[in-house]
């Protein structure tokens, strides 16, 4: 039976709705089916929290409603009290009008009305942004307070920390009351729209681009349980959804004529079990190597409040490094690391250490090199004196990535795929991630910060260890793939 409760939309709800109906459909009536959290993704939320209360000292002085340990109708009572008492600055002000409850960033009382201000830890301001303020405003009208105007609050990625965080530098304030009154209607229509199907059946609607954008959809797990192996939507490269929407489900029923030469190999690949190898180009490759052989992979963090001087919002700060050395080509391999203290600025002690490792004359392998090339790059420029050494070391750089992103070696498991995790268990079988807790970079940046937040030794030392066994893998693998491209040219 459709109730009130079933109805009911905020400000989330709204927004999940315009991506998807049916994701609002199921997220109302059958939550159980939502794809399970990821630790990143709770990241990502902490970071979208410490950003809207940092936003909160461009307006001191103001009163919480807090969400947690309140229940809606308490929420909707103590803003109203405040409201009444003429409290001029409210954070997490709980409003309700329509059927619609929403929880405003910030509410700031005007001479001419109320300003409502969201905060965003994006670097931009977006189109969804619009229908994101002006489900308040519409809330805000339904309430009866007058609007005077909306403002989205945003990080300023050129901002550059020098000493203490400069809140008035890190954050962009930008008026949109105009975009906002534009998308009136187009609000109105969406929350009687989203209302009425709610009160039907789910909506029939197929997988596409919605399923990620503007927001990777946790109901995609559930949509795409029936999508078959061969679907064109796992085609690597351009086209896949467009293909699909044309009624081309399959790959073998796609024409070669609409498919690019990586596709083709892919395509091949996966119903032929067929690999293909360009032994020539792999030995020319393997010419531009020379010894001592470093390979090097680092593992980095950013934050949308720079937390060292120099550091601008959002940039990759190396906090970790694993290294392995081959002086001449039968020679012993060695491994050496670098974990930094997360309670510390450990920049310059990770690249001088880095430094003293590598060889004057040596070449240094990166898989997807300019990620590396870039790590040393913002070391340099944040510590000069040690710029022309690090210089020397990008000069020698080498791609590891190279012959399977030109598709040189391209065997059927990759799957269309040049990544290093997908490399790696093609060629070599019984070297694997899975059996790691830390599977890829995004989880590596998750347990670094939970090393910086956790005051346990037992679960300190455990997520430490995690991190170096990821890292080190990612380098040992390295040295392993070298040695069967090698292999493929004998």
């Amino acid at each position: 039976m459709t109730t009130y409760a079933n109805t009911f939309l905020s400000k989330s709800r709204y927004i999940r709705g315009l991506q998807c109906q049916k994701s609002l459909y199921l997220y109302t009536y059958h939550p159980e089916l939502r794809d399970e959290i990821t630790e990143d993704q709770q990241t990502v939320f902490g970071i979208g929290t410490d950003v809207g209360i940092l936003a909160r000292s461009l307006f001191p002085g103001g009163v919480e409603i807090p969400f947690d340990g309140l229940s809606i109708p308490e929420q909707l009572r103590a803003t109203a009290a405040e409201i009444n008492k003429g409290t001029p600055i409210l954070y997490e002000a709980a409003l309700q009008a329509n059927g619609i409850f929403i929880k405003a960033d910030i509410l700031k009382k005007g001479e001419d009305g109320w300003e409502i201000y969201e905060v965003k830890s994006a670097t931009s301001i977006k189109d969804l942004y619009f229908q994101d303020v002006g489900v308040q405003c519409q809330v805000l009208r339904g309430t009866g307070l007058p609007i005077s105007k909306a403002y989205v609050v945003f990080i300023n990625n050129q901002y550059v920390r020098h000493g203490d965080l400069d809140i008035q530098a890190l954050f962009n304030i930008q008026d949109v009351t105009e975009e906002v009154q534009a998308k009136e209607n187009e609000v109105a229509q969406t929350v009687l729209a989203l209302k009425q199907m709610l009160r039907g059946p789910c909506p029939e609607i197929d997988v596409g681009t919605h399923c990620d954008n503007p927001y990777p959809c946790d109901f995609k797990g559930h949509c795409w349980a029936d999508i078959p192996e061969h679907s064109v939507l796992y085609l690597k490269g351009r086209g896949g959804y467009k293909l699909y929407s044309q009624g081309l489900k399959l790959i073998q029923d796609v024409p070669v004529t609409a498919l690019s030469e990586a596709q083709k190999m892919q395509v091949m690949g996966t119903l032929e079990k067929k690999d293909f190898i360009n032994k020539e180009n792999i030995k020319s490759f393997l010419q531009t190597l020379h010894y001592p052989l470093c390979f090097l992979d680092f593992e980095t963090i950013m934050s949308a409040i720079p937390p060292f001087d120099g550091v601008r919002p959002y940039e990759q700060i190396p906090f970790q490094f694993s290294l392995h050395i081959q002086e001449q080509e039968d020679a012993e391999v060695r491994h050496y690391e670098f974990l930094a203290d997360p309670s510390k600025d450990c920049r310059e002690k990770l690249l001088k250490y880095l430094l003293s490792l590598i060889p004057e004359d040596a070449c240094v392998l990166a898989y997807n090199m300019s990620f590396e090339i870039k790590c040393l790059n913002d070391l340099a420029s944040w510590l000069p004196k040690y710029q022309t050494r690090t210089e020397n070391i990008i000069g020698q750089f080498r791609d590891l990535m190279n012959p399977f992103r030109s598709r040189d070696l391209y065997l059927h498991q990759m799957n269309g795929s040049y990544s290093l995790k997908t490399v790696l268990p093609a060629l070599i079988p019984e070297m694997t991630y899975e059996n790691l807790e830390i599977q890829e970079g995004g989880m590596a940046s998750t347990f670094f910060l939970k090393l910086a937040q956790t005051q346990n030794e037992e679960e300190r030392e455990r997520l430490r260890q995690a991190l170096l066994d990821y890292c080190e893998l990612d380098t040992l693998a390295m040295v392993k793939i070298l040695e069967k491209l090698k292999m493929y040219v004998l």
